[in-house]
C-alpha cells in the first residue's frame, strides 16, 4: 500500500498546471499532519512537480522536457528578477519563446511582441495594455505598477504582469545570465536521458520462482534482473552467479543480493559510470524517492552516451571551459606534449594571481588530453597533490607539462609541472579513474 507520502504526491500530480498548492490545504484534504504535507510538498519541488514564489506561494507547474530546458518559464523569470506579480498569476507556468525590450515608440514595439513573449518596459501603461492583448506577458522595470485595467486584462487572459525593482538593462543581463545557465545545464546528461524505462524492464518479484530468471535469461540472453517486492521496491539483484547450482523452485529472495546499488532519474551520467566502473557494476537499478523501480541503466548505455556527448557542440560555457580552451599544444622535440596558455583577468584571485581552481582545472585538462593518446575513454580524478610553488601574474604565459607515470587498464597516474619563463610555478600528481569506451 503507498505510503502518505507517495499519496500526497500523487495527489499533487493529478493537479491541473497553474493550480496553487499550501500545506494546510494539502493536509485538510487528505487528512495528514501539516509535517507530512510540507515534506512531500518540497520532494514535488524536487521533482519539478510544482514551483514555489516568494509572494506567489507554490503552484503546479508543467515538467519542462529536455529540449525545452533553455526556455525560462514566467515563474522563474520572477524569481531571476526578484519581482512582484501584478495579475496573470495563473500563467506563471507558462514558457516564454524570447524577450522584447520596449525602448522604442509603441507601433514599433508591437511589431516585435507577438503571443507568448515577454515585454520588458518602463511605466509605459499603453503599452502594458497592447502587450497583454496580443498574448505576450509583461515585465515592468523600475518598480513601476500599471492600471487596474491592465492587471483585470492580465488574469482573464491568464497573462503574467511583473514588477521589478531593477532597471531595464539589469534585468536583460538576468534573464539572459539564466538562459545561458540552461544552456549548460541542458549539456549535463542525466540518468533520466538514457536509462530503459520501467514498462521496457524485465524484473523479478521476490516471490517469484529461481525458474523465472532462466525464463528471462533465455528470453533476453542478460544475466542480471532487478528483484521487487510487492510494493514495486527494490529490494535486491540476482545475477548468473547467484542462481548457478539452485534448485529451480527456490524463491528469488533467497539467492537474491539485497540492497543493491541504485541510482536516480536525476543523477548525472558521470557520477553513474563513476560509480559502475569502480564497483565494476553492469547494470543499476533507477529508483524514485521512495526506492520503487523506474527502469534499468546499464553499462552499455553509459557508454553509448558518453560517446554521444563527444560528439556534440559546446553551447553554454562553463567556468572550467573559460580556463581551458585556450590550451595550444607546443610541439617539442620529445615525444611527450606540453600545453601553453596565458592567464586571462578571469582566470585571477583578488589579488591579481592566478586562481587555485584554474590552476588544477589546467592541471586536470592537460592530463585528461595526454591520455587520451593512449586510451579512448574518459578521466574521473580521484586524487590531486598539489604544490604551489611560486604565484603566476596576470597575462603570464604558462607551460603545462603532464607526464605519464603508470597507465593500467582502469587507473592512471600522472606527474605535471607548470612552468613560467623557464622556471618550475608548480607541481602535481594526479591519479585517476579510467572509463573505457
Amino acid at each position: 500500500m503507498a505510503t502518505k507520502h507517495e499519496q500526497i504526491l500523487e495527489h499533487i500530480e493529478s493537479l491541473s498546471v497553474g493550480s496553487k498548492i499550501s500545506v494546510r490545504r494539502i493536509a485538510k484534504a487528505l487528512n495528514v499532519s501539516e509535517g507530512t504535507a510540507y515534506r512531500a510538498i518540497k520532494e514535488a519541488e524536487n521533482q519539478d512537480l510544482v514551483s514555489t514564489m516568494e509572494r506567489v506561494g507554490t503552484i503546479r507547474i508543467e515538467k519542462k522536457k529536455k529540449e525545452n530546458i533553455e526556455k525560462l518559464t514566467f515563474a522563474e523569470i520572477v524569481n531571476v528578477v526578484d519581482g512582484q506579480v501584478l495579475g496573470g498569476r495563473e500563467g506563471l507556468y507558462k514558457t516564454l519563446s524570447k524577450f522584447v525590450i520596449g525602448a522604442m515608440k509603441l507601433e514599433a514595439m508591437m511589431r516585435y511582441t507577438e503571443a507568448g513573449s515577454l515585454l520588458i518596459v518602463g511605466n509605459r501603461t499603453n503599452a502594458h495594455e497592447l502587450a497583454v492583448k496580443e498574448g505576450a506577458a509583461v515585465l515592468i522595470t523600475g518598480g513601476f505598477d500599471t492600471s487596474e485595467a491592465v492587471k483585470k486584462l492580465a488574469d482573464e487572459k491568464k497573462l503574467p504582469v511583473i514588477s521589478t525593482s531593477y532597471d531595464t538593462f539589469t534585468v536583460a543581463t538576468m534573464i539572459n545570465r539564466a538562459i545561458y545557465d540552461q544552456l549548460i545545464k541542458k549539456e549535463i546528461v542525466l540518468v533520466d536521458d538514457i536509462y530503459t524505462s520501467y514498462e521496457e524492464s524485465k524484473f523479478l518479484q521476490s516471490s517469484d520462482a529461481v525458474a523465472r530468471w532462466h525464463e528471462f535469461n533465455t528470453a533476453t540472453g542478460h544475466s542480471r534482473y532487478p528483484v521487487v517486492d510487492q510494493q514495486n521496491r527494490v529490494v535486491g539483484i540476482v545475477t548468473s552467479r547467484d542462481v548457478i547450482g539452485k534448485d529451480k523452485e527456490t524463491r528469488i529472495e533467497k539467492v537474491m543480493t539485497r540492497n543493491p546499488m541504485t541510482v536516480h532519474a536525476k543523477t548525472s551520467l558521470a557520477n553513474a559510470a563513476h560509480v559502475m566502473v569502480w564497483e565494476g557494476i553492469e547494470l543499476m537499478p533507477v529508483v524514485d524517492p521512495s526506492h520503487k523501480l523506474q527502469g534499468i541503466i546499464s553499462r552499455q548505455d553509459v557508454l553509448k552516451a558518453l560517446q554521444h556527448i563527444q560528439r556534440q557542440p559546446q553551447v553554454g560555457e562553463t567556468i572550467d571551459d573559460l580556463a581551458t580552451n585556450r590550451m595550444e599544444v607546443i610541439t617539442e622535440d620529445d615525444s611527450t606534449p606540453v600545453w601553453q596558455t596565458k592567464v586571462t583577468p578571469q582566470m585571477t584571485n583578488p589579488l591579481g594571481t592566478m586562481s587555485y581552481g584554474v590552476f588544477i582545472s589546467l592541471i586536470t585538462e592537460a592530463s585528461s588530453r595526454l591520455l587520451r593518446k593512449y586510451k579512448k575513454g574518459d578521466l574521473v580524478v580521484e586524487n590531486i597533490s598539489v604544490y604551489f610553488i611560486k604565484p603566476v601574474q596576470i597575462e603570464s604565459d604558462i607551460e603545462v607539462r603532464p607526464q605519464i607515470l603508470e597507465v593500467g587498464r582502469k587507473f592512471a597516474k600522472v606527474d605535471i609541472e607548470v612552468h613560467h619563463e623557464k622556471s618550475i610555478v608548480g607541481k602535481a600528481l594526479l591519479m585517476a579513474q579510467l572509463i573505457d569506451r
